[in-house]
């Protein structure tokens, strides 16, 4: 000790103050400890949409790098199975990075974007910048998308017919030039046409199916007429060489309906087929769409919906599903709510919304639910509610054409109908007498290891009463 304070005291005759002040000094204190403050770039995750879905299509980013985003600012829109959702910001920042390009496909589970969060976050997001990759999707093998092959472009043996030019666009649709669904971009591709060059007129300017038909039936016109003069074309060689392919990746729903059809598929099919008289049910549709401010107008469809629903109090068993989800034999589950769903053609593809509770409906409730749908479709914003829970489907297959159909069961259901084009045929009457009468094909399927022929054949007399005589629907009525 005696030692060691001769050491200091030298030292404190040769150190100034100010060296004395450097030395580092013991701290007593304990560290403040405060939430975390992010102030570093961070993924941000795409979050579990619902559905079972495991990806989802890149439709449009409505961000770049280097963009603020606020809480609840749209990031991006997706393309599901089911349906398309737009992806807002939880978090304050500054955009960073884009993990995918437009039409990519995007793991659940995985990173979207990268952002430069400023400000604390709250612990119940935490898992929106935090990776999982147990919980990432795996895409299924319909849905890997495939990079198309370049098409190799045949020597013409004739002179170069003139260019069509691009449609006007006002200057301020510009932005919006890009945009369309999978569906419509597979037919650009198809049909050679630069998605540029086609005024969309769709919701935000999206392209939709007839905007690509109407540009390219403007092409094909304008190359057979030429610049205001005929131009006689050589024939092409028949002998060009080896077929050329190329692959085009599935859409979403492309993908959807190609796991459904293929698990269809694996039930046995009863098919049922009749012609029914339309004739009364015209006149009736007539007679209602000519009242003063009827509306909407009224179709066929809406009747068959209410007469299906009608008949399913008399059968339910083709209301009901088949359960092999628990240990044992399978079980049939029967349902009180109709729900019954309809097949819808749509920029997207084929989908099937459903209308809950028709029994509670009216004709003209159905028929503005049907337009409702239809409107909703139209613009891709079905909600998975709208598109899940169906019990039985109709298909109108009818309005685009055919007579005969073979409907395809749908998922969790064991029937389904499809409705033939309705058209005039001479016919005889009770007294023998050549008439006209409207008439029309339905066509039924039934999952056969459930739904005997006899019971289908029954449901199906029961639904041609009431469309023959619509007037019993009012007795039936409930």
């Amino acid at each position: 000790m005696k030692k060691a304070g001769t050491v200091l005291s030298q030292l404190s005759s040769r150190w100034t103050f100010a060296q004395w002040q450097a030395i580092p000094k013991a701290r007593s204190c304990r560290a403040f400890h405060s939430s975390d403050h992010l102030a570093a770039v961070k993924p941000f995750i795409l979050a579990d949409i619902g559905e079972g879905i495991k990806e989802v299509q890149i439709i449009q980013w409505f961000v770049q790098p280097g963009a603020r985003v606020e809480q609840f600012d749209k990031i991006c829109e997706v393309q599901s199975d089911k349906a398309s959702v737009d992806i807002t910001s939880r978090f304050d920042g500054v955009i960073k990075k884009l993990h995918h390009e437009t039409d990519a496909m995007a793991q659940v589970g995985k990173p979207l974007c990268d952002i430069d969060i400023q400000g604390d976050i709250d612990p119940a997001d935490e898992k929106l910048i935090t990776p999982e990759p147990e919980q990432a999707g795996k895409p299924n093998e319909a849905q890997q998308p495939q990079k198309a092959a370049e098409r190799a472009q045949p020597k013409e043996a004739y002179s170069e017919p003139p260019q069509v030019q691009p449609q006007s666009r006002p200057q301020s649709s510009r932005a919006s030039a890009s945009l369309a669904t999978p569906a419509v971009r597979g037919l650009l591709k198809g049909l050679n046409v630069k998605i540029e060059d086609v005024y969309g007129t769709g919701r935000d300017g999206r392209v939709l199916k007839e905007d690509v038909h109407k540009f390219a039936a403007t092409r094909d016109r304008s190359l057979a007429i030429g610049d205001g003069h005929s131009q006689q074309t050589k024939r092409p060689s028949v002998d060009e060489g080896p077929q050329r392919e190329s692959k085009i990746a599935l859409t979403p729903v492309q993908s959807a309906m190609f796991k459904a059809m293929t698990r269809s598929l694996s039930i046995p099919h009863f098919l049922f087929a009749d012609e029914l008289n339309l004739s009364a049910l015209s006149s009736l549709r007539k007679t209602l769409n000519n009242l003063p401010g009827s509306s909407p107008k009224l179709s066929y469809l809406p009747f068959v919906i209410k007469a299906l629903s009608l008949a399913l109090f008399d059968f339910p068993l083709l209301n009901s599903r088949v359960d092999t989800t628990e240990e044992g034999p399978p079980q049939l589950v029967i349902r009180d709510k109709h729900n019954i769903g309809v097949a819808m053609d749509t920029p997207q593809g084929l989908l099937v919304p459903n209308m809950k509770n028709v029994a509670s409906l009216s004709v003209y409730e159905i028929a503005e639910q049907l337009l409702y749908l239809q409107a909703q479709a139209k613009a891709s914003k079905l909600t998975s509610k709208e598109l899940t829970g169906g019990t039985i489907t109709v298909s109108n297959i009818g309005s685009i054409g055919g007579t005969y159909v073979t409907p395809l069961i749908v998922q969790n259901e064991v029937a389904i109908l499809a409705m033939g084009k309705s058209r005039v045929v001479p016919a005889f009457d009770d007294s023998g007498e050549v008439v006209k009468r409207t008439v029309g094909n339905f066509s039924w399927s039934a999952d056969h290891r459930v739904i005997d022929g006899a019971t289908l054949a029954r449901m199906g007399e029961k639904v041609r009463t009431y469309i023959e005589e619509p007037g019993l629907m009012a007795a039936g009525l409930r």
